[in-house]
């Protein structure tokens, strides 16, 4: 089982002294039998007066931090050690009514899937839909993995992988329009994708490496990527942006509907007009043995 040490160390500059408000940190992975913390450590700089951890209403942990000093920076830095076993993508099972699409999630999940079903982006010429529709057999039955594999190959053949140091998401019509994004887009367009088909989907934010040493695309920030429930093995990942199936190589630190609700560090501060000097990002991923995985560093919003 792979042991990894992720670091994650975000770094805030300001020209001149500034105050902060508190800030919501999410680093901290979420713990499971796929990946269990050995140990965590959250280093902030300058110190502040109180950090309270709480769970959100998706059961993310979330570090809530105020201050009492002012500062020219603020540097929040995440250590992790965790043992990572996800499933391989082999390996999904999937109850007999649902391997075939179309199907219908069983009325006991339902009542607790209905909000991840739903749709969050206007889709007026249904360009989603239609492209979504693309992906359903009409000479045979559809095998439900081989469609969502289908559409995860899709986006990484079809679409070209851009950094983008804006924060925020694309729609996912402009995603399909202009054909390239950031994984945060790429999530986005499967998502809403596999809820016009009337599967449920979540975004997840996280980090992405290679156990077999191959590149990855994401790497040095912060990951996104989808989770579909699939009755028989329950919430199963899908990373469109590297076309992986079943969480090899990525590690859930948040989970939500929105990615508006998984933002790893917010927060606000007060100090003069033109204050803000920018703000660094670096993850760095190490196997025990050394081995490293998606080191660098990068502007807040490339991921």
């Amino acid at each position: 089982m792979p042991i990894l040490t992720i670091d994650h160390v975000t770094t805030y500059r300001y020209s001149k002294p500034v105050s902060f408000g508190e800030h919501r940190i999410m680093m901290r992975p979420r713990a499971a039998h796929d990946q269990r913390i050995l140990e965590a450590d959250l280093d902030i700089d300058p110190a502040p007066q109180r950090v309270r951890w709480v769970h959100d209403v998706f059961g993310n942990s979330v570090a809530l931090a105020t201050f009492s000093r002012r500062a020219r920076a603020l540097r929040v830095a995440s250590r992790v050690r965790l043992e990572h076993e996800p499933l391989d993508g082999g390996g999904i099972e999937v109850e007999d009514y649902a391997r075939r699409y179309p199907f219908s999630y069983a009325a006991e999940d339902m009542a607790d899937l209905l909000r991840t079903i739903e749709r969050q982006h206007p889709d007026p010429a249904r360009l989603v839909d239609r492209w979504a529709r693309g992906f359903v057999r009409m000479d045979r039955p559809t095998e439900t993995l081989a469609l969502l594999a289908a559409m995860t190959a899709a986006i990484r053949r079809d679409f070209t992988y851009v950094p983008r140091h804006a924060e925020g998401t694309q729609t996912p019509v402009e995603t399909l329009g202009v054909r390239q994004g950031t994984c945060r887009d790429f999530a986005m367009l499967m998502i809403e994708a596999a809820r016009s088909l009337g599967l449920a989907a979540h975004f997840v934010s996280g980090y992405v490496y290679s156990p077999r040493g191959a590149g990855v695309v994401g790497g040095g920030n912060t990951h996104a990527w989808v989770r579909i429930f699939l009755p028989g093995s329950g919430w199963i990942e899908y990373d469109p942006t590297n076309g992986i199936v079943g969480g090899n190589g990525l590690v859930r630190v948040a989970v939500a509907r929105d990615p508006r609700q998984a933002v790893p560090l917010s927060g606000s501060f007060i100090g003069f007009p033109g204050s803000n000097a920018g703000m660094d990002v670096s993850v760095d991923i190490r196997m025990d043995g050394d081995q490293r995985y998606g080191s660098g560093a990068a502007a807040a919003g490339a991921a």
